[in-house]
């Protein structure tokens, strides 16, 4: 069954507030592909697309009033392959981005054959993996 598959197609995020989750992405390097709303017996619920590191993430904000469906499932972090993660980190840091979860990077050489990482959180909670194969 794995012919079938063609790649990831996006990663979904619940946000509170669009427009500030919008301007996160942008100023770490994500920009909108495109921006859309859905109708729903509560409101419109507003939907945009990010491109971000090769991959879409898709922002999605309950309608006004509504809070995160239960049972919808979680997301405990999405991962960005990084060629130098100390220079993805001071990139992000420059950016303005100060949620780091730990004062450095974390390195596993026996882990999927060895890598390092760094966390920071997003907007709304989401946690980022920054991280390079070793």
């Amino acid at each position: 069954m794995k012919e079938l598959y063609k790649g990831l197609g996006h990663i979904a995020i619940y946000t509170t507030d669009m427009d500030k989750s919008i301007a996160f992405y942008k100023k770490i390097g994500g920009s909108v592909y495109k921006r859309d709303g859905v109708a729903t017996s509560e409101g419109e619920k507003k939907l945009t697309l990010i491109v971000f590191g090769g991959f879409l993430l898709e922002l999605i904000q309950p309608p006004v009033g509504v809070s995160v469906p239960a049972g919808e499932g979680s997301l405990p972090h999405f991962a960005v392959y990084v060629d130098d993660l100390d220079q993805a980190a001071a990139a992000t840091r420059q950016a303005g981005v100060t949620s780091f979860t730990t004062p450095e990077n974390k390195v596993l050489p026996d882990t999927f054959g060895g890598l390092q990482n760094w966390f920071f959180t997003g907007l709304s909670g989401e946690q980022i993996e920054l991280l390079q194969m070793l």
